[in-house]
């Protein structure tokens, strides 16, 4: 059974408001009124303060110290990069959690359109300031290398080799398809809690 609404739907145009004139009180009507509520005596003045508005307070922000990062990561990538990468001493269900989703992913770079010497200090910052808020599990998107000369995949093959280097990454591996796929790294971090 279909509800109804309590009120009819009365729709107005611009037309109809332009139109209508400005309600006139009657005098009948505003004699009436008065009648009904009878004698009005005003509130007493009550001992009251009113609030001030407190102080704005400046909010002191120190300048931003450019921070400085050790470049330790080599551009030298093999012909051959790995598609996935596990460090040693870690188990193989490590890489299989990873791969499934077990780690949710607490952010995202996107490398898309950078020289290869920027894409390195991006991603290198990126690495500092995840580890610095304890992040855990990270993507990488540094794409599929479609629009590169001769097709080549360079930032995704020294993205990669730039991961195996990085002293606190665990394990990576290929993003799922729907964050990327091939275009894409997701990575496991050291834990430092």
């Amino acid at each position: 059974m279909a509800k109804r609404p309590l009120y009819p739907q009365v729709k107005a145009t611009q037309g109809d408001i332009q139109k209508k004139p400005p309600e006139v009180i009657n005098n009948d009507d505003a004699a009436l009124f008065r009648a009904a509520i009878g004698k009005v005596t005003p509130l007493p003045d009550q001992n009251r303060i009113i609030p001030s508005q407190p102080p704005v307070q400046a909010i002191v922000r120190e300048s931003p110290t450019p921070l400085h990062i050790a470049d330790t990561l080599s551009d030298y990538a093999s012909e051959n990069p790995l598609q996935e990468f596990l460090h040693n001493g870690l188990s193989r269900m490590t890489l299989r959690k990873l791969k499934r989703g077990s780690f949710p992913i607490e952010d995202s770079l996107d490398l898309h359109g950078n020289q290869i010497e920027a894409a390195r200090k991006l991603l290198q910052e990126f690495l500092h300031e995840a580890m610095q808020r304890h992040l855990r599990c990270v993507l990488i998107i540094h794409g599929k290398g479609m629009n590169s000369r001769d097709g080549e995949a360079v930032l995704r093959n020294l993205t990669r080799s730039w991961l195996t280097q990085h002293p606190q990454v665990l394990a990576f591996c290929p993003a799922p398809p729907e964050l990327g796929g091939n275009g894409a790294a997701l990575i496991l971090l050291k834990n430092t809690n």
